[in-house]
């Protein structure tokens, strides 16, 4: 009896025991939510530049996210289009265009019988700016963000603040409900600007370092960070693959930007010049001590975009002297700001993740020249072709409506009126598009609305094919094969060069480490609502990448 007893009172003091163990432990977990979550996205940054570059950079910017982060290395997107507006879109709400209906940065639409942007609001004014560059929202983005669901998990306190130099950039990540979006308008105003979905008016701290004239003082001359002779790891200057700028002859280091400002655009030639993201770490600094970002125990959110990466690659390609420089620029900056988030918020207090929109291709006309298979498609007389075919095979004139972004839009009501089959017309089509040179694979609406794909570029492009916008005929080129003059380089494909982009987190809450599995975009957002215990954004189709949080 008396063995039976002390029993009991051992596991009612075990019980106990545990008990009081886990109530600090729920404490702890509540206290370790980072006090801000930082989204960076490097606008077309390739995975291959961190480890081209990396004996390059210093010891405080990427590889301090690396060596005390955990590095995804075989991270992809996985739909097409990989477009800005489509990545932006897809990092921050955890799914692809399929739910969240971002199917490019411009697209046909269908009922409105005319091309849209992803971003432009008509139904909004432009603040800080007398130009139409502030007419923008997120309105065309059909679900919400993490950085929504925190605002609708803290009951509103929390705040989301979005920057870049693009407007897509910054609009599209911070989500439907944001404090605020700002991006910067350059011209003869050289502004960062926002739009009166988010506000009635600037709030002083945007307005003083308007006024500040800071912008203005990056139009200066571009010469690269170190000697150019150490620049081994990207080509030589002097080219056959590069635009460069008007009012230059050779696309060569040094780069007066000054005098070169009246023929490029203005304060635009910022954005395409490493300058521009100086600029942006700059202004994102700027709104940390002006929202009050992290200093407080509810999770802020600040989404951010470096776009001048994409601007000086589209202009020089992959290969080159200046996006090399640009990126050991980008190395100092972020290693600023890091410094700056110490300060401000706290070193072990904020979160970060790293990632990209999309990769790029080599230069085709540089891949060429190695003996690459590459080239240009020509969409202006292709697009002819298939207009003509349609006429000639259908003996009607009109029946296609569109196209654009490699897809084909039929005229539903040309299609009614003369009494032909959608499927049979998508059908005929798409079997003349496999003929032609160049157009390696072709999808009918029928097929992707009624199959299933798992792997490969069939599985991408259906998981960027949104019913309800998406074209009627979808064609694919082949690798390194783009729409584009023969100088500077695009992206957009399915292929690796497009898809394989760097995924980092580091900070509070996050493992040190590195994985070789692959992983997708999508897994970004449910990962960061995980880490803060928030819902998931409503139409993710992601999964928490558990392997990298703490327990």
């Amino acid at each position: 009896m008396f063995i039976k007893k002390l029993n009991l009172m051992r596991r009612y003091l075990l019980a106990v025991i545990l008990l009081l163990s886990l109530a600090p432990l729920k404490a702890q977990i509540v206290n370790e939510k980072p006090k801000l979550i930082v989204g960076i996205v490097v606008d077309q940054m390739r995975y291959d530049y961190l480890t081209r570059f990396w004996d390059q950079f210093g010891e405080e910017g990427f590889k301090r996210l690396v060596n005390n982060g955990f590095n995804f290395k075989n991270n992809h997107f996985n739909y097409v289009p990989t477009y800005t507006g489509p990545g932006h879109a897809s990092v921050f709400t955890g799914t692809t265009p399929e739910y969240h209906g971002i199917i490019g940065n411009n697209w046909f639409d269908k009922f409105e019988g005319k091309t849209v942007y992803c971003a432009a609001d008509e139904s909004v004014q432009a603040l800080g700016t007398k130009s139409e560059a502030g007419k923008m929202s997120p309105h065309r983005m059909k679900s919400t963000t993490f950085g929504d669901e925190n605002r609708l998990h803290t009951q509103m306190k929390g705040k989301t603040i979005g920057v870049a130099l693009k407007d897509r950039g910054a609009i599209l990540p911070a989500g439907h409900t944001a404090n605020a979006a700002y991006w910067f308008h350059g011209r003869d105003e050289a502004k960062w600007i926002t739009s009166t979905y988010y506000m009635d008016e600037l709030p002083e701290w945007v307005k003083d370092f308007n006024n500040s004239g800071k912008a203005k003082t990056y139009l200066k001359t571009w010469n690269t960070l170190k000697d150019i002779n150490s620049y081994k790891e990207s080509g030589v200057d002097e080219n056959n693959f590069e635009f460069g700028y008007q009012g230059k002859k050779t696309a060569t280091f040094p780069y007066d930007l000054k005098n070169l400002a009246s023929e490029n655009g203005e304060y635009e030639l910022i954005k395409a010049t490493p300058f521009g993201n100086d600029l942006t770490a700059e202004f994102a600094k700027a709104a940390v001590k002006g929202e009050s970002l992290g200093q407080d125990e509810i999770t802020d959110v600040l989404t951010l975009s470096f776009s001048s990466t994409d601007y000086v690659g589209h202009n020089f390609g992959v290969n080159s002297k200046e996006i090399q420089d640009t990126y050991l620029r980008l190395d100092l900056a972020l290693a600023d700001f890091l410094k700056y988030l110490d300060q401000t918020v706290g070193e072990g207090e904020y979160t970060i993740f790293l990632t990209a929109d999309h990769g790029g291709v080599d230069v085709p006309s540089y891949l060429g020249s190695q003996k690459i298979p590459s080239g240009y498609f020509d969409d202006v007389t292709g697009n002819k072709r298939i207009e003509e075919f349609a006429r000639e095979e259908f003996k009607v004139d009109s029946l296609i409506q569109n196209i654009s972004n490699t897809q084909v839009f039929l005229d539903y009501e040309v299609l009614t009126e003369e009494g032909l089959e959608a499927d049979e017309v998508q059908e005929k089509i798409a079997h003349y598009l496999l003929q032609q040179k160049n157009i390696s694979r072709v999808y009918t609406r029928e097929q992707l609305q009624s199959g299933s794909f798992t792997k490969g570029i069939s599985s991408l492009i259906q998981n960027g094919f949104n019913q309800e916008r998406s074209g009627d005929v979808v064609f694919v080129l082949d690798p390194g094969y783009i729409i584009y003059p023969e100088k500077g380089t695009t992206h957009g494909s399915g292929f690796i060069y497009d898809t394989h982009v760097p995924l980092i987190f580091f900070g509070k809450g996050i493992k040190h480490g590195s994985s070789l599995e692959r992983t997708v975009i999508p897994n970004i957002a449910p990962t960061m609502s995980a880490l803060l215990g928030n819902s998931f954004p409503d139409a993710s189709t992601g999964k928490p990448l558990s392997i990298m949080l703490e327990d």
